[in-house]
């Protein structure tokens, strides 16, 4: 039964029992016929209009829900792009905004897991390419070596030194994605203490001395006088430090200047490592953190790893309570930036 029919049909009823009341009450009174004809024309006319007046009232009832009904079928088709007006009775207001809130809340969850399912297969489709890569290079020197068609001890050694660095970018590979997975697990012990910043500066270009000159470029560090200590696991903020300078170093120009900068900023440090690079276009800035992507369409050894260093930064960053981003523009360079929590106790 249709909720107006339900609600009409017990209007009815009860309009029905008042007046059989209502004519036995006035057959047990004093009446003449005359106003007992009046008596019961009247009633019989009140009772009617109120069963109009029923009949109308709960005609916006059924539009209210036959929307509602309408839209949630469009919702189970996988439709979240409708919304059920506001109109109606209160109760029925208060019910379409909160059908119109759980629509749209769908809407994001399904906009999240497609993005989730996209972002997967092409995680898969980087993953394989940059597995298959280096496989692909030892397999080939090793059947080479197999066949015995190297005779000289020059071609022989550097032969077995591809198949060396082949294997060891293999295994940084494998180590990165065990080092995202951990963090985005917390499975790394987490026990920040108070540090100084310049010495994480300090420590990472000494590991860097080599590249640098290899390179010729010059070093700027910008530290005020007074700079108060950070929180941080030490170990894990140099992996950050460490992967936005060889990111700075791989991209900077042979004889640039590479800038390390430390400022406070209320409670927060932000260290910044900035390059005289190619800089970065501005559609690309969005997804540079997102784990392997590279601007290098083509994936090429020669032009960076795999794509994880930045989102294992993110990682490690987000996990101290900080955050990390990029200013850059396509022919000025790159400024990369993280923040870090001041200790309280200073």
């Amino acid at each position: 039964m249709k909720l107006r029919t339900y609600l009409v049909s017990s209007s009815l009823l009860g309009i029905g029992v008042l007046l059989i009341c209502l004519f036995v009450s006035y057959s047990k009174m004093l009446l003449t016929i005359d106003q007992l004809y009046w008596l019961s024309g009247i009633t019989a006319g009140v009772g009617l209009l109120s069963f109009v007046l029923q009949y109308v009232l709960t005609k916006p009832l059924e539009k209210s829900i036959a929307r509602i009904a309408e839209r949630t079928v469009k919702v189970a088709e996988g439709d979240f792009h409708t919304e059920v007006p506001l109109i109606g009775p209160q109760e029925f207001k208060l019910l379409a905004q909160q059908f119109n809130e759980m629509s749209s809340r769908l809407k994001d969850s399904f906009d999240d897991l497609h993005q989730s399912e996209s972002a997967r297969r092409e995680l898969i489709a980087n993953v394989s390419h940059d597995l298959r890569t280096p496989l692909a290079s030892i397999q080939a020197f090793v059947e080479a070596l197999e066949d015995d068609v190297i005779k000289d001890e020059a071609t022989f050694q550097r032969y077995l030194n591809t198949i060396r660095l082949e294997t060891k970018r293999l295994g940084g590979l494998i180590q990165d994605l065990f080092d995202l997975s951990s963090l985005e697990a917390q499975g790394e012990p987490f026990d920040p203490e108070p540090s100084h910043v310049d010495e994480l500066l300090l420590s990472t270009l000494e590991s860097f001395s080599f590249h640098l000159a290899e390179k010729q470029l010059n070093v700027e560090i910008e530290l005020p006088d007074q700079l108060p200590a950070a929180m941080m696991v030490p170990a894990q903020m140099k992996r950050v430090v460490s992967n936005l300078l060889q990111n700075a170093i791989q991209y900077s120009s042979t004889g640039g200047t590479i800038t390390l900068t430390a400022t406070e900023q209320g409670s927060f440090l932000q260290i910044t490592v900035m390059d005289q690079g190619e800089g970065i276009e501005a559609e690309e800035k969005t997804r540079i953190f997102e784990r392997f992507y590279r601007i290098d369409k083509s994936r090429s050894k020669s032009s960076g790893g795999a794509g994880l260093g930045l989102a294992i930064a993110q990682s490690i960053v987000e996990r101290h309570g900080g955050e990390i981003g990029v200013q850059s523009k396509k022919g000025e360079g790159s400024c990369f930036w993280f923040t870090l929590p001041v200790c309280v106790n200073r």
